[in-house]
């Protein structure tokens, strides 16, 4: 059985993708740091025979390793890997520190690095794939993201350098999803009914504001062979709005 390792899967947008690729019938490693949030996701499984969640600081590079190892010593048939951990923090420029810099790259950008490095040798035996999770971020900012804009660039950057990398066994693609309102997928302490005005909405080319679901349609689509002509590739799943032009009228 093809088996997929996720981070930061136990809620937002990357249950969405765990519970899709289980859909899929490929069995799925969740590796989170929230209890919580990990607790709820075991709770909620529709297919628990094909999951394992594991504790797991992505950030710790000896942690990260250790787990990985187990992982690819007991299940040789690893083919899928998913990297969409992340954390934001939006501090004034002024006021953030380095140890705030660095804790938001260690964990959105050298994680990725780190689980394609360790992984690399299993997923080019069985000529495996990975998906990236970027962000509209990457190439539009509001204030104060410094640090989340930066690591979404480099996963950009990162992304197409590890599709030539590990060419032609692996393919690599990243996707940067847009407004997601992952409100119905988040750990039972913060799971809340938003009710966003129509204009919000409208505000979409598409007419709505997007779901996990969306983004999780796309990274299935990325990992199997349905586009297996595809790799080095960022994939916007905005509604459009990246392409929107938007001009200020007095």
């Amino acid at each position: 059985m093809n088996s997929a390792i996720i981070t930061g899967g136990a809620q937002g947008i990357g249950k969405a993708i765990a519970m899709k690729i289980m859909s899929q019938g490929v069995f799925v490693f969740i590796l989170d740091n929230d209890p919580e949030a990990l607790e709820d996701l075991e709770n909620e499984l529709p297919h628990p025979q094909l999951c394992k969640t594991i504790m797991c600081d992505i950030a710790n590079d000896r942690q990260l390793g250790k787990t990985l190892e187990i992982i690819t010593m007991q299940n040789p048939a690893l083919r899928y890997l998913v990297n969409n951990a992340a954390i934001s923090q939006f501090t004034p420029l002024e006021e953030m520190t380095l140890s705030d810099w660095n804790k938001v790259l260690s964990v959105n950008l050298t994680s990725y690095f780190l689980t394609a490095k360790y992984l690399s040798q299993s997923l080019k035996r069985n000529r495996g794939s990975i998906v990236n999770l970027c962000s509209t971020r990457a190439f539009m900012s509001e204030p104060h993201s410094e640090a989340y804009a930066a690591t979404k660039g480099g996963v950009f950057s990162l992304t197409h350098a590890l599709a030539m990398s590990l060419k032609p066994f692996v393919r690599v693609n990243s996707i940067s999803p847009g407004w997601i309102d992952v409100t119905s997928w988040q750990k039972k302490s913060n799971r809340k009914k938003i009710h966003w005005d129509e204009k919000h909405h409208l505000q979409h080319p598409t007419g709505r504001i997007g779901e996990p679901e969306d983004v999780a349609e796309m990274a299935w689509f990325l990992l199997s062979n349905k586009s297996g002509f595809v790799t080095g590739q960022n994939f916007m799943v905005d509604g459009g709005m990246s392409r929107k032009m938007i001009y200020e009228h007095d």
